[in-house]
């Protein structure tokens, strides 16, 4: 029997019922397929690809064609999981009507269930438009990466109380505009119990701790692949990272010193095909 996919109502329940939902980043089909068969609730198709797929030092280079492939790749690994399309850096900011657009784009191109953007009171007006459009928009306050320079890097937020009040007003504003969700990252887990409990809809933690509605994290932290740096709120449940240069490796020794092919892994002629095919060549 197929998994049901999640609907906003059903995220909702999980809120008013105090079940955590449980998601992850994904960028291509074979780690969706796996994330939907480990029966995660959502996937993010990031910005964070920038980073994890790209090589980038950070997210502002993401297009909306590389959001778009990697959207439609994730969607066919996971038809049945509730997937949100990542609006990338200059994707909304330029104009209202150019957010709705580009939000369009993933829902035509890719088929994702919602959009995410990043940005407080400032990115109101966008999510308004995108919510009357007809498409689900999850917000995201406290550290927003595409917006980094302006925070002094990529630091956590909220820890005074004066960035707390303005954060938990970002909050109050973001659900009031019309978004069905809302992300805080790296703030500290006081501040986001506080905005959890201000608001009706689900408010989701990347780094902001245990006070939240669910939990998001990124695929190639929590397999260890990406090692560049790791962020405090990272727990890495694998090390996929040594395991695969391990393996490459092994195969570049075992190829080198004549190992590896072996008779197995040769496909054979049919019996009698040889003596047939020297006689060819020989005329």
């Amino acid at each position: 029997m197929s998994k049901k996919k999640m609907t906003r109502f059903d995220l909702l329940k999980l809120k008013q019922e105090g079940q955590q939902a449980v998601w992850i980043t994904a960028y291509d089909y074979w780690t969706a397929s796996f994330a939907e068969q480990a029966g995660m609730d959502m996937i993010l198709v990031g910005d964070s690809l920038g980073m994890c797929i790209y090589g980038y030092s950070g997210t502002v280079p993401v297009t909306m064609d590389q959001c778009i492939w990697h959207s439609e790749a994730v969607r066919r690994g996971a038809p049945h999981t509730f997937i949100i399309g990542d609006m990338p850096f200059l994707s909304y900011q330029v104009s209202v009507e150019e957010a709705v657009r580009n939000a369009g784009r993933f829902h035509k191109e890719a088929g994702v269930d919602a959009i995410k953007l990043e940005g407080g009171v400032r990115v109101c007006p966008q999510i308004q438009a995108i919510a009357d459009g007809g498409m689900l928009v999850m917000g995201h306050i406290g550290l927003t990466p595409q917006s980094s320079g302006q925070q002094g890097g990529f630091k956590a937020q909220g820890r005074t109380a004066e960035a707390a009040k303005e954060v938990i007003e970002d909050a109050i504003a973001i659900q009031a505009a019309g978004a069905f969700a809302l992300l805080v990252e790296a703030v500290p887990p006081e501040v986001c119990g506080i905005i959890r409990q201000r608001l009706s809809i689900p408010v989701y933690s990347i780094g902001a701790g245990w006070e939240a509605d669910g939990q998001l994290m990124i695929c190639s932290d929590v397999l260890g692949i990406f090692q560049a740096f790791t962020p405090k709120f990272v727990k890495k449940y694998e090390n996929f990272g040594e395991k695969t240069v391990t393996a490459f490796k092994q195969y570049a020794q075992e190829a080198r010193n004549g190992q590896f092919p072996k008779e197995e892994h040769a496909y054979k002629m049919v019996d009698g095909e040889l003596p047939k095919l020297k006689k060819l060549l020989d005329q």
